[in-house]
């Protein structure tokens, strides 16, 4: 475990690897310091071969209210608020292309910009009765960074009401469309998110990686080029080692033994 500005960092424990958000006095406040502190982690476990798989969480009572009012406040000017707006901007692209799945393990509120890091995240579980919200139209500044992860994640209708009225949604809307995986009682939460990441780790590496790229890569293209674009990608991961010992293991009825190559 090592501590950063604002974070709490585990390595990895059978593959699994573990970001907190640990400012609980600012209820995870996404700072700049915050900011530059996960790109480093989440850099870091990029280039980790022992890393399969990244939880992030929030200590304290919640996931994370989303920047920092106060720091926003203190700013001075436009080129202030650039620098900041880009930087969160820069550690969602980091999530998106990290090369490790990122669950995101959700209690409390995930407000602002802590709900665009929930809706990043590959995978989401929160507690029952976590609310997830974007109210920064209640406070005169529109959420439109958030609205970028949220309208990739849930259609456009039900992101916009969310956008435009600023209210919070429980976890059970959450989940019905489609900005979280599932919700649990929080005595359960650790438990399945546990579970999902175990089940994650136990597949080759290099297929994630190749699995992981490729979805996020389609998803912006017109369909027939998507479709020639996977069968490309289908194609190389063909010619890796696992998927050779994944067929055979398949076939003979064994289990496989990556090689992660």
């Amino acid at each position: 475990m090592r501590e950063l500005s604002n974070i709490t960092v585990q390595s990895s424990n059978n593959g699994i690897s573990r970001i907190k958000l640990n400012e609980p006095s600012t209820y995870n406040a996404l700072s700049l310091n915050t900011l530059k502190s996960l790109i480093k982690s989440f850099d870091s476990f990029n280039d980790d071969e022992k890393t399969k798989v990244i939880i992030i969480e929030g200590l304290g009572k919640g996931f994370s209210a989303g920047h920092n009012l106060k720091e926003i406040n203190s700013l001075k000017g436009k080129p202030d608020y650039l620098k900041l707006f880009s930087l969160c901007s820069e550690l969602m692209m980091r999530i998106v292309q990290n090369n490790k799945p990122v669950i995101a393990k959700v209690h409390g509120a995930a407000f602002a910009a802590g709900c665009q890091l929930v809706a990043t995240c590959d995978l989401a579980l929160s507690t029952n009765d976590a609310i997830f919200a974007t109210p920064g139209v209640n406070i005169g500044l529109f959420c439109s960074t958030p609205m970028v992860s949220l309208s990739r994640n849930i259609n456009r209708k039900k992101t916009m009401n969310m956008l435009l009225t600023g209210k919070s949604i429980s976890a059970k809307y959450a989940k019905e469309i489609g900005l979280i995986n599932d919700h649990f009682e929080k005595s359960k939460l650790e438990e399945e998110v546990l579970k999902l990441a175990e089940t994650i780790a136990s597949k080759s590496t290099k297929v994630v990686k190749i699995g992981k790229e490729a979805f996020y890569k389609q998803l912006e293209m017109p369909l027939e080029e998507a479709y020639k674009y996977t069968s490309q990608v289908m194609s190389e991961n063909m010619t890796t080692l696992d998927a050779k010992e994944g067929i055979s293991a398949f076939l003979e009825k064994r289990d496989p033994h990556w090689k992660n190559k």
